[in-house]
């Protein structure tokens, strides 16, 4: 059995209590720095800090439901030349949790002298979204923990994620079937989790509470589950063919934002922002010529397809390429669609495993078997 301890909440409430948890990891120099969300004080927006002083803590906000940006990217950036050589704990949600794992795979991340602290997550909005909901309700994440993530303005790569529990973290703070308004689950799953817990000197946890957490997550997985059925099942016809497609990214203005947000696009450098896709007039005109028509700017279809092969095996579904598309376009429902189905024939779970090999990176005997191919 991993390791827990029930926190209670007292006043101040479950940010408080939480940020107050995360605290005590710095004031003990059990971490050098947190990586974790911090409110503004300019508005209600909050933002990704490196956090050494526990003081600046107290404007932590873990739990605020919105993901301007995907964590993985950050660590990725911060370790990708050169791993920490300071201890850093680092907050995730179970999507940024994932989208790291594959990006060590990737070697795009080190791991080295980070601490993973996960935390349940009920879902995220928009970040528009997110600002004029904190207007109306000030504590915006306690209210979609009452409603037990069931809220139909979430985020649709949200409302259609099964896995809202963090995987191989070191430490994760549980609040799934917890009375959130009283205590918090905080659980080691490694041995350097266990050596954090054990240096906190805190209690065990109830076995009883573990119980309902198990039942509580059931519950919201296959909740998510069928809103995933439905989401798939609205698409399929759209989006099925090749004119279908066409027309889904006809609005595609060939921005790239989308490869932007997505933390599994890896390449240090894109081969569509290279020098092969730029042409003298002349080669434009003349395929204008031959056609009678050409779309402008050109290659849309292409880059789409192009990144939907290389990284739909590891797409973990946090859906921030839609987010960041200025046109609306339904990019989600297309990688969720086709990263299920890959993901599926290979038997992966993106983020599952560190010692999981990435299905297009190994080749397997028998994995050609159903064709016939001996």
């Amino acid at each position: 059995m991993p390791r827990s301890a029930v926190l209670e909440v007292k006043d101040g409430g479950l940010v408080a209590g939480i940020n107050s948890f995360l605290s005590s990891l710095l004031e003990k120099e059990l971490l050098d720095a947190l990586l974790v969300p911090l409110k503004l004080p300019s508005k209600d927006v909050v933002a990704a800090a490196l956090v050494s002083d526990p003081e600046m803590l107290k404007s932590a906000n873990p739990l605020a439901p919105v993901m301007p940006v995907s964590t993985a990217r950050i660590v990725s950036s911060m370790t990708k030349i050169a791993p920490s050589q300071k201890k850093v704990g680092i907050v995730l949600r179970s999507c940024e949790l994932r989208a790291l794992v594959e990006l060590v795979k990737l070697k795009q991340a080190s791991l080295d002298n980070l601490v993973l602290i996960g935390i349940d997550c009920y879902g995220t909005y928009s970040v528009a979204d997110y600002e004029e909901f904190c207007g109306e309700t000030p504590a915006l994440a306690e209210e979609l923990i009452k409603k037990g993530g069931a809220d139909p303005r979430l985020r649709e790569a949200c409302q259609v994620c099964e896995l809202p529990t963090p995987l191989n973290a070191d430490l994760f703070i549980g609040l799934i079937g917890m009375e959130t308004d009283k205590r918090f689950l905080v659980s080691a799953t490694s041995p350097e989790g266990e050596r954090i817990l054990e240096a906190l000197e805190l209690g065990e946890g109830d076995s009883g509470e573990a119980k309902k957490r198990e039942a509580a997550i059931s519950e919201l997985t296959a909740l998510r589950t069928g809103k995933k059925k439905e989401l798939f099942g609205k698409y399929q016809g759209e989006l099925s063919g090749l004119d279908n497609l066409l027309s889904a990214l006809a609005s595609c203005i060939n921005c790239h934002n989308c490869r932007i947000a997505c933390p599994l696009c890896y390449c240090k450098e894109c081969f569509f922002d290279s020098p092969t896709f730029e042409w003298e007039a002349e080669k434009y005109l003349g395929w204008a010529d031959k056609r009678g028509a050409l779309r402008m700017p050109t290659d849309s279809l292409l880059f789409h397809l192009t990144r939907l092969n290389h990284m739909v095996a590891s797409c973990v579904g946090c859906g921030l390429c839609q987010e960041a598309c200025p046109n609306g376009i339904d990019v989600f429902p297309i990688f969720r669609m086709v990263g299920d189905e890959v993901q599926k024939s290979f038997d992966y779970v993106p983020g599952r495993s560190l010692e999981e090999e990435l299905p297009l990176s190994v080749f397997r005997e028998d994995e050609l078997g159903e064709v016939g191919v001996q």
